[in-house]
């Protein structure tokens, strides 16, 4: 059975964003496979404190929720991770988790000396973002962000669901059609993630 983890990145829990990766994990489920959600703002997770505790073995010295879901993504074969556009990038919610994942980032590159882009990626990733705008780089910077933040899991981005002019809370139940993409998505991500 394939394992998944689903991260919901938006701070409202019903909006656009949740709801299609709502979707998807219905999907990732009706192909049997085992999904579990984190919804990142309940969780107590810490920025990262450059501690540089890591340094050592690799582990970050802050103790909270993260380990939980670094635990969770490291014993999976592929992510949902779902977060809307706030200024051209993640939500903080999201980011605060990536940013703790340094501490894989210098287990891998700094203690385990992998060479950059010497490395076979063992998991895959769905990302899913919508945005308020039709601004022409309106994800840019955002799939940048979440393809250096996979790295570390050794994770390739397979696929992005990215969704312009949806700003209001329900605004994608007015298109199905991005419900069932992400439903077939994650139903896919299952097939992929067990080639």
């Amino acid at each position: 059975m394939a394992r998944l983890v689903a991260l919901y990145g938006s701070p409202r829990r019903n909006g656009n964003t949740s709801r299609l990766l709502q979707e998807a994990v219905h999907g990732a489920r009706e192909a049997g496979a085992d999904v579990q959600e984190f919804f990142l703002g309940d969780l107590k997770i810490s920025p990262c404190l450059e501690l540089y505790h890591c340094k050592k073995k690799g582990e970050c010295g802050i103790r909270d929720d993260f380990q939980k879901v670094r635990d969770a993504i490291l014993q999976s074969q592929g992510l949902m991770l779902a977060s809307p556009i706030f200024f051209y990038s993640v939500t903080a919610q999201t980011k605060i988790l990536m940013d703790r994942f340094q501490s894989l980032w210098v287990k891998k590159y700094v203690l385990d000396k992998t060479e950059f882009g010497k490395w076979t990626p063992t998991r895959q990733g769905l990302f899913i973002s919508v945005g308020a705008t039709r601004g022409k780089k309106l994800f840019e910077g955002t799939l940048l962000t979440v393809k250096y933040f996979f790295d570390p899991l050794d994770m390739a981005l397979w696929r992005s669901l990215l969704y312009r002019e949806l700003d209001g809370p329900q605004d994608v139940m007015n298109h199905p059609e991005y419900l069932q993409e992400a439903r077939a998505s994650g139903r896919e991500l299952v097939l992929k993630v067990q080639e």
